[in-house]
């Protein structure tokens, strides 16, 4: 089953940013558990992250998608791109995000893709400056750079 772009009710589309197997040693054993990080957004300029804990994959998705909803914000969209260049810092990650000339697409890596696409961006330059390869970080440094535009409101 695929679980990397999914159609979520109320129009928000979904992206699953990372989905690990986690353990903890209990006396019995190891016990496993799944934890999923998940990115929703209508394409208009509403975008939230969200992260789910379960049993099982489609528990921990369900989970991680209801909590995105619950997380949403709302980012400024002007031409399909940023008005300035903005940068976002959250725990050892770090990243810039520059505005792009038009027809450039968005040119981001990982988890900061997923969010900017989400957002509804559709010539956007993004590049993560940290050595950390947190993608749940990564993507959280990425909203942080977004809400630092004047205008952001949460929904």
């Amino acid at each position: 089953m695929d679980y990397r772009n999914k159609q979520v009710k109320d129009g928000y589309d979904a992206i699953t940013v990372d989905l690990s197997r986690v353990t903890r040693v209990v006396a019995g054993g190891k016990r496993m558990s799944f934890r999923a990080t998940v990115a929703v957004g209508n394409k208009l300029g509403e975008v939230g992250l969200g992260v789910g804990k379960g049993l099982d994959v489609a528990q921990s998705l369900d989970k991680a998608k209801a909590n995105a909803k619950k997380q949403l914000m709302r980012v400024s969209i002007k031409n399909g791109t940023i008005p300035h260049e903005v940068q976002g810092k959250f725990g050892a990650a770090y990243v810039i995000i520059k505005p792009a000339a038009k027809g450039r697409g968005v040119i981001a890596g990982s988890s900061v893709r997923s969010i900017l696409t989400l957002a509804g961006y559709s010539d956007i330059s993004a590049k993560i400056l940290s050595t950390t390869k947190n993608k749940l970080n990564n993507a959280r440094a990425a909203l942080v750079a977004l809400q630092s535009i004047a205008g952001h409101s949460k929904k």
